[in-house]
Order: structure tokens, then sequence, then C-alpha cells
């Protein structure tokens, strides 16, 4: 399916009261220059709901909250060598259950790796 652009409140307000006056939706969709099928939709969904507002796109919720994800970062942050399953059994212990991936996909939305940093030195001063 692809996306287009949002009919506005305005003309969704017209296509109610053009309706309610009697005409017709092709009648409609020809005047106003706009696909039948919207019309349709949109006058279908006013009588149902006795509104013409969009309804909101609904879909999964994440499973860690944008706090829980700041926490995860600062974790790293502070412990680079921290490990992705050292993150999981942490966030097991607070009580919530996530797989692996969920962290590193976490992680690397803040461009961090979920792997532990190499273990080589920082160079002394005296070097």
């Amino acid at each position: 399916m692809g996306k287009s652009k949002e009919i506005s409140q305005d003309l969704r307000n017209v296509f109610v009261d053009l309706r309610q006056s009697g005409s017709s939706l092709g009648e409609i969709s020809k005047c106003l220059k706009v696909p039948r099928s919207s019309v349709q939709t949109i006058v279908c969904k006013y009588k149902h709901h006795g509104t013409t507002q969009p309804s909101y796109c609904s879909g999964r919720r994440r499973v860690r909250s944008p706090r829980d994800e700041r926490t995860l970062v600062r974790k790293v942050q502070i412990n680079p060598r921290t490990t992705a399953k050292d993150l999981v059994k942490m966030l097991e212990e607070t009580g919530t259950e996530v797989s692996i991936s969920t962290v590193k996909r976490v992680l690397s939305r803040h461009n961090l790796k979920g792997r532990s940093a190499r273990k080589k030195p920082l160079l002394q001063n005296w070097h």
C-alpha cells in the first residue's frame, strides 16, 4: 500500500455536509477532485463513529520505555566492556524479560555497539 497525503479536517467535514445535503459519492468526488473511495470511507466512518477525526495509528508498543533505554545507554557508557548478555541478565533481575537482539537494537539506535570493548589498555601519560 502506498502512502498518500492525509485529507484535511475541513475537507472531511465538507464531504459529510455534501452527503447529508443529498449529493452522491460520485458527485462529491468529481466536484472536489478526490477519489470516490476516500469520500466513501470518510462518510462511512462518520456514520459509524459520529466524527471525522482521523484515528490514531495503532501498533505494537515498545518493550522498553524511553527511560529504560536511557538506563541501558548509561550503563554501557559507564562500563563499555559490558556485553549485551550482561545487560539482559541485569534487566531480568529487575523483572523485565528482553532478548539480546532487543538490547542490541536499543544500543545501535544510540550509536553504541552490542559487544564488549576491546581489552587493550589506554596509553599512559609517559608514552
